[in-house]
This record gives structure tokens, C-alpha cells and sequence, in this order.
């Protein structure tokens, strides 16, 4: 059974840094594309970065390019997003995704539980 556990979330202070981890388990692919969405309450979903087991390219939504890095050890199956330059705006719970493709689509077919990412003074 597919699984995708997150961690890292927390409170942070406007321009401070988090790591967000997401490990993958329960399925076997030759590739994929893992990433992380994000939503806030009583607003849609929006897609953050993604990046692809094949070949290691990324995606990054325009309202985090520049602070968001998106990296994946493929022999473990995890996923990290390292987010600097954090803003208040970045709050939002953070969704660890993965979509059977083998490049990003955002199309997703999976979805972990979530965890809170808090950016406040």
C-alpha cells in the first residue's frame, strides 16, 4: 500500500528556514514525480515544486522560485523542499503528493496527510 509520510513542519519567524522531508513506501516504479502542494483554508490548492525520479528536472510555482529547493534521494525514496526566505504568506498545510509519471504534470495520484507550516512574528 502506497504511503507518503511527511515531517518538518513548524512555526516559523518572516525569513527564517524549514525542511520539509516526505518518505515514499509501498510501491514500485521505475520512475515517478514526487512534490509538495499547498493549501490554505477556503482557497484552492496550489501546486509548489516537483521534481522527477527519471531525470532530476524540477517545477517550482513562481511565488517560491528562488527560495524553495526541491531535492530527491531516489534510493530512499524521499523527498526534502528546503524553503528560505519564508513568508507569511508561505503559511499554508504543505502535502507531500506523487504522480505516476515519469515528469511533472500535477496531475497527482496520491497524497500524504499534510503538516503545518506556520510563517508568523
Amino acid at each position: 500500500q502506497l504511503q507518503l509520510v511527511e515531517s518538518g513542519g513548524g512555526l516559523v519567524q518572516p525569513g527564517g528556514s524549514l525542511r520539509l522531508s516526505c518518505v515514499a513506501s509501498g510501491f514500485t516504479l521505475d520512475s515517478y514525480s514526487i512534490g509538495w502542494v499547498r493549501q490554505v483554508p477556503g482557497k484552492e490548492r496550489e501546486g509548489v515544486s516537483c521534481i522527477s525520479s527519471r531525470d532530476g528536472s524540477t517545477y517550482y510555482a513562481p511565488s517560491v522560485k528562488g527560495r524553495f529547493t526541491i531535492t530527491l534521494d531516489n534510493a530512499k525514496n524521499t523527498v526534502s523542499l528546503r524553503m528560505d526566505s519564508l513568508r507569511p504568506e508561505d503559511t499554508a498545510v504543505y502535502y507531500c503528493a506523487i504522480e505516476f509519471l515519469s515528469r511533472c504534470t500535477g496531475s497527482w495520484d496520491s497524497w500524504g496527510q499534510g503538516t503545518q507550516v506556520t510563517v508568523s512574528s
